[in-house]
C-alpha cells in the first residue's frame, strides 16, 4: 500500500499523538478451514492496519524565560515525535481506537498508547 496514492487524505490533519489508521483486510477463514463472517473480525480486542497518517507527538511546554526580555520569543510548538510513523502496520487495541467514516472508508484514530507492536518495512 503507497500512502501518496491516497490524495484524498492530504487535507486531513492528525491532532498530537494519534495515528489514522486503515484497517487491513482480515482473513475470512480460520487456520482449520472455518470461514468466519467480517462482523466476527470486527469484534476482535486486537486490530492490524496501516497507518495513514501520524500526528506531531507529544506537546513539549514551552520554557519560560522572562530574565531575558530582550531575547525574542517563540511561539512555535515543539513535539517529541511519535514512534508511529506513516505506512507501518500497527497492531492496535480496538478498545483504545475511535471508528471513523470519511469518503465512503473505515479508518480507526488511534493514541499512540494503544497501539501494541508496529512493523515496518525499512528501505534500503
Amino acid at each position: 500500500m503507497r500512502i501518496s496514492e491516497d490524495n484524498k487524505l492530504k487535507k486531513l490533519l492528525v491532532v498530537g499523538d494519534r495515528v489514522l489508521i486503515k484497517p487491513k483486510k482480515a482473513n475470512d477463514k480460520t487456520s482449520s478451514g472455518l470461514y468466519l463472517p467480517p462482523g466476527v473480525q470486527e469484534k476482535e480486542k486486537v486490530q492490524q492496519g496501516y497507518i495513514i497518517k501520524a500526528g506531531p507527538g507529544y506537546p513539549i511546554p514551552v520554557p519560560v524565560e522572562d530574565d531575558e526580555p530582550w531575547k525574542e520569543k517563540d511561539e512555535s510548538i515543539k513535539y517529541v515525535p511519535l514512534q508511529a510513523k506513516e505506512g507501518d502496520l500497527a497492531i492496535f487495541l480496538l478498545t483504545g481506537a475511535h471508528e471513523v467514516i470519511y469518503e465512503g472508508e473505515k479508518y480507526f484514530i488511534v493514541s499512540q498508547n494503544a497501539i501494541l507492536m508496529l512493523e515496518r518495512e525499512e528501505e534500503l
